[in-house]
């Protein structure tokens, strides 16, 4: 009989300790393949987290966000600066304007003109009065009391109006089209897609015409972003809307993309110096932190956890081995007295461990396809919990009582991109969990590494059995 089907018979010589031995191998190898399958999730994500937003630098109007909103354009000739500067790989453009289709007066008298036939899909609830500043009760003289509540109901909010160069995205939205088909966000054509929020309220479709700005636009898509507010939304090329509204040469933000997070810092002072007090610039790289930084605690201990496994697992080898040498001292002495060589009867013991680890594998395969995903997203949820999410939110939307928005609630590309930002914090829990090819074989890989480790130094005892010495005590 050769030495590799004596190594697997020996294997089974003692069922009840071949069983029991097996579930715990299983058991080890099967937290080594979930803490693999954790490690290479996170690893995933952490490279997506990187190229999707750790590599952004945001650009908007000086004055433009939070509840001061104001300020001017930025100017298409300056941004284009930014366009020639060294890592920048993209550049994003967009200008913003809201669309009404009724004349609105404010309690100061200004009346912003209607500009399109189509109706909102947004009503004005309680806070749309309150920040639209229409039909407050003005009958207090002290202006120094707090203002009351609207208690009319003439404010409707207008529809948001993007012109961009990039119209795969709105408001930090991805844009995801129901019908339709995109168009060229640097091309001049009368022709929009809409929200299917505005395509439902004045009973769109692809191909209806409507008007804007006095001109009459095509519908030529219809998109969905998952949220009632950016579904209240028309997406124009940026030159369209730049000639539509009034704006040739302005933009209200932009988003520059840079080749590699390694040289955000240094793009981002360059742009700064570029742009002067003209423009706000932030990256995204602290939002890029925030989002890996979770991640990195659940790469460290799925890391030290698989460590951790492969350790066990050798240890019970090892330990199984000493003791079946230790049961088998005469017959190791018989067999090196009948010529048997050391190397052989190590091979042996090394097969034995090996088909002990293969059976475990087997265990340790299903436990790792099963709890992959469950286990990832309980170390995600554990580490998420403890980060508070640092907000890239820049501010909402201010109403200055002109009955229309200021520059700061014309809801700009990078109103929303907070959001995105932010958002790789909060959905980090989507991980998916894969176990392919690659994790299979990397679990027979780890079977292999416990039964030599687990097999070194139990062949190092049969080496040292004298068959003299076990002859006399026969």
């Amino acid at each position: 009989m050769n030495m590799f089907s004596r190594g697997i018979r020996n294997a089974f010589r003692n069922g009840i300790r071949t069983a029991s031995i097996t579930v715990i191998l299983g058991l080890s190898i099967g937290l080594c393949l979930t803490m693999l399958v954790a490690h290479k999730a996170v690893e995933n994500k952490i490279s997506s987290v990187k190229s999707s937003i750790g590599n952004t630098i945001n650009i908007s109007a000086a004055g433009i966000m939070g509840f001061q909103g104001g300020g001017n354009p930025l100017s298409q000739t300056t941004v284009d600066k930014v366009k020639t500067l060294s890592h920048v790989t993209n550049v994003s453009e967009t200008i913003s304007d809201e669309l009404r289709n009724s004349d609105s007066t404010s309690r100061s008298g200004t009346t912003t003109s209607a500009n399109t036939s189509l109706v909102s899909a947004i009503e004005a609830g309680s806070l749309g009065r309150r920040f639209g500043g229409q039909n407050t009760d003005s009958s207090s003289s002290n202006q120094s009391e707090t203002p009351q509540l609207p208690i009319g109901g003439g404010f409707t909010p207008g529809i948001s109006g993007y012109g961009t160069s990039d119209t795969t995205t709105v408001n930090g939205s991805t844009v995801k089209l129901t019908s339709g088909s995109q168009i060229d966000g640097n091309s001049d054509k009368a022709v929009a897609l809409v929200g299917t929020s505005v395509a439902s309220k004045n009973n769109l479709k692809v191909g209806s015409v409507f008007m804007a700005y006095g001109t009459s636009v095509t519908v030529t898509g219809i998109f969905d972003t998952g949220t009632t507010f950016s579904n209240n939304a028309v997406i124009f090329s940026l030159p369209t809307l730049q000639r539509l509204s009034g704006q040739t040469g302005d933009l209200t933000s932009a988003v520059v993309t840079v080749d590699s997070i390694s040289n955000i810092d240094s793009t981002t002072a360059v742009v700064k110096k570029t742009l002067g007090d003209t423009a706000d610039v932030t990256s995204s790289k602290t939002s890029a932190q925030t989002a890996i930084q979770p991640l990195d605690s659940v790469k460290t201990i799925s890391l030290f956890s698989l460590i951790g496994a492969v350790i066990a697992g050798a240890v019970i080898i090892l330990l199984t081995l000493i003791m079946v040498v230790r049961e088998r001292k005469r017959e190791i002495g018989v067999i090196k007295a009948i010529g048997g060589s050391n190397l052989r009867i190590m091979s042996e013991f090394m097969i034995e461990s090996l088909t002990l680890a293969l059976l475990g594998a087997l265990i340790g395969l299903l436990i790792g396809v099963v709890g992959g995903q469950p286990v990832t997203k309980m170390l995600i949820n554990n580490s998420t919990s403890q980060v508070t999410p640092t907000s890239g939110f820049p501010g909402r939307p201010r109403f200055d009582g002109t009955g229309t928005a200021p520059n700061s609630a014309r809801l700009n590309s990078s109103f929303g991109r907070g959001f995105r930002n932010n958002g790789a914090v909060r959905n980090l829990n989507t991980i998916k969990a894969q176990v392919g090819w690659d994790i299979l074989l990397d679990g027979f890989g780890a079977a292999i590494l416990i039964s030599v480790i687990g097999s070194a130094l139990a062949a190092g005892l049969i080496a040292k059995v004298r068959p003299s010495e076990v002859m006399r005590s026969l």
